[in-house]
């Protein structure tokens, strides 16, 4: 496997183990605000584990960019910001920070999968790593996105012979 590979080479790689993906390359992007996060919460999409994701409305909105669309399909990024994996995302749905369920919590994959757990982590990191001024509020608006894996990191990484 190359461990240094740019995101072009990546896509056309998919694409070459998947013909169904379309042309044009999706965004890619990285989980979490530091490689740490970025490479633990890798491990878990590719392991099959972690199947959901949470944002801010906020962050959104502050960076000027628009919501995660059922449909489009993500280029995931390691700590070191190489290409990995692609996803398709299934479900979006925008809920008050109070009101993300257990369902979703578990969906997330991350530590012990429960409610309290997430809610612990996730006020824990906007208070950190807000890109908004507003940071985190209890009933703050949360992007609950569900995905599932298309490629896993080997198919599109391989060096071709």
């Amino acid at each position: 496997m190359s461990d240094s590979i740019d995101i072009e080479t990546f896509w056309r790689r998919a694409r070459a183990a998947d013909p169904r993906l379309p042309e044009a390359q999706p965004e890619a992007w990285g989980f979490g605000a530091t490689p740490q996060q970025a490479d633990e919460l890798l491990a878990l999409v590719i392991s099959g584990v972690k199947v959901g994701t949470a944002s801010a409305l906020w962050d959104y909105e502050q960076a000027g960019e628009p919501l995660p669309r059922v449909g489009e399909l993500s280029i995931l990024l390691d700590g070191a910001d190489v290409p990995r994996a692609v996803i398709e995302t299934v479900a979006v749905e925008v809920v008050p920070f109070d009101q993300v369920d257990e369902e979703h919590a578990f969906a997330e994959g991350e530590g012990d999968r429960t409610l309290a757990q997430w809610r612990e982590v996730h006020e824990r990191f906007w208070r950190l790593h807000s890109e908004n001024p507003r940071g985190y509020e209890p009933d703050m608006p949360v992007v609950c996105e569900r995905f599932h894996l298309l490629l896993p990191s080997d198919a599109a990484t391989a060096p071709t012979r």
